[in-house]
């Protein structure tokens, strides 16, 4: 590795150490002062250096644009009693049958999602909304003008997601379902 990369590499990983919310590539190139794709080639030989280094107690993790260092999974046992507890992502059937809902559905009212779980859903979206996990992305053009909602990017960040397309993909049984609901919301 020559030694200008190297000095990039440095500058953008001192960068990241300094911010404390996650970084975009063009707000990293803007405190940098370097090229976005030079940008964009420093983070991926610092992730896969903190990936391949067992050393590290850090790694380098991308979600919905953004780039930040944090602790290595392994380690949270260690640091819990210091930091406080790993973010706690239990969540109720329910509420992750309403999450995901909305996850693959979004933009998608209450009544769309209770179309589709066949039960209420008010306590999972008052729980999904206090933890930041979704949010009111605006109002549907129907009469009543319901709200719609969507995922965060602190979704994204706590559940490992570079973006809403990297969930996984549903099964043709499960596409059929959300596919029978919102065909009936449009009769």
């Amino acid at each position: 590795m020559d030694q200008l990369l190297t000095r990039h590499m440095q500058i953008v990983e001192a960068v990241l150490y300094l911010e404390n919310e996650p970084v975009e590539i063009d707000r990293l190139a803007r405190l940098s002062s370097l090229p976005r794709k030079t940008v964009r080639e420093c983070l991926d030989l610092l992730q896969q250096h903190y990936e391949q280094e067992p050393v590290h107690g850090i790694r380098l993790l991308e979600f919905a644009g953004g780039y930040h260092f944090v602790p290595k999974d392994e380690l949270w046992d260690d640091l819990k009693d210091q930091y406080g507890k790993k973010i706690d992502r239990r969540l109720s059937r329910a509420a992750l049958e309403t999450l995901s809902i909305i996850a693959y559905s979004q933009p998608v009212t209450r009544k769309e999602i209770e179309n589709i779980r066949g039960v209420s859903s008010d306590n999972s979206l008052r729980l999904l909304l206090d933890r930041e996990y979704v949010r009111t992305v605006g109002k549907k053009d129907v009469i009543g003008h319901p709200n719609l909602y969507g995922t965060t990017k602190k979704f994204l960040q706590e559940f490992n997601l570079r973006s809403i397309s990297s969930l996984p993909k549903l099964s043709d049984v499960d596409y059929d379902r959300f596919e029978e609901e919102d065909e009936s919301d449009d009769q």
